[in-house]
């Protein structure tokens, strides 16, 4: 039986450097389930491994795309998993690494197909959240799949309409319909979930959105200004500069605003990833421990 060794954990607690740590001992290769690093215009915003990170052991779905090609859940679990078909005649470990729970989700168990609002509903939809209208949505959102409502990054304005557009087609909770049993994968999966002190956490975070302005954030963010529009761009990181960009607010606020907002992320990931009981959960600090349970 092949084994896919699943490394999952809120944002900047170490998953990179634990999912190469892993996979040099095992020596195999790390698949990517980390949505905002699908991108090869991104780079410091959302904290893509290093070159020499990138060298130590080969990584796939790692700036695979540009920002101007459409990517879903649906077409990287298509992908993902012809690319670990060719990995498991290799190996007989590949280990996937990732924050976004969507896409780890598609990859581990496979997404349901949705229902296909009416060109009606989405441009109804489309037109409330133009107008600003994103809080009544939320608590629409709220009234009718409470589940779902916890976990969504409520920033996201497509997630908060894809949800409302499958309920009111559907007739059902959005959260049912994903959650729905699919036939399970021909490959065993382990999942390990990082974990530290939260106090721990959030000064990890603010420590790397310090290292990110450094490291250059401001500059690739005003070069991605022209595109701000796409949705790949409505993320944490990049919004906050384009504001100051815009004379909205000041470099020191923007920065604060990236770093409560992270932190406000990384919460709804650890909400998210709790509800899973299938992961073994070990200290951020201690990948040897990942490696002793799977001997």
């Amino acid at each position: 039986m092949k084994h896919l060794i699943v490394i999952v954990g809120p944002t900047a607690i170490g998953k990179t450097a634990t999912a190469i740590e892993v996979a040099h001992e095992l020596g195999t290769e790390i698949l990517s389930c980390d949505s905002r690093q699908f991108y090869s215009e991104l780079n410091i915003g959302v904290a893509r491994p290093s070159p020499e990170e990138l060298a130590a052991v080969k990584h796939h779905f790692i700036a695979h795309r540009s920002i101007h090609q459409p990517y879903n859940a649906f077409q990287f679990e298509h992908e993902a998993l012809e690319k670990l078909d060719e990995l498991f005649k290799l190996h007989n470990d590949v280990v996937a690494v990732g924050g976004s729970g969507l896409y780890v989700d598609a990859l581990c168990h496979g997404i349901n197909v949705l229902p296909d609002p009416t060109p009606e509903l989405r441009s109804s939809l489309s037109k409330r959240i133009a107008d600003g209208q994103l809080p009544e949505l939320l608590q629409e959102l709220e009234r009718l799949d409470p589940e779902y409502y916890a976990v969504v990054d409520r920033d996201n304005h497509m997630r908060v309409q894809r949800a409302l557009e499958t309920i009111y087609t559907s007739g059902q909770p959005y959260s049912k319909l994903i959650n729905k049993s699919l036939p399970p994968r021909p490959f065993n999966i382990v999942k390990f979930g990082l974990q530290c002190n939260r106090d721990i956490l959030r000064d990890r975070i603010y420590k790397r959105v310090d290292a990110m302005m450094e490291q250059g954030l401001l500059d690739e963010a005003a070069s991605l200004l022209p595109y701000r529009d796409l949705n790949t761009l409505n993320t944490v990181g990049y919004k906050e500069i384009f504001e100051y960009l815009d004379g909205k607010t000041t470099l020191e606020q923007a920065v604060s605003g990236i770093k409560n907002h992270t932190w406000q992320y990384a919460k709804k990931q650890m909400t998210w990833l709790s509800r899973y009981k299938e992961i073994n959960w070990v200290d951020n600090t201690n990948a040897a421990s990942i490696l002793q349970t799977l001997k």
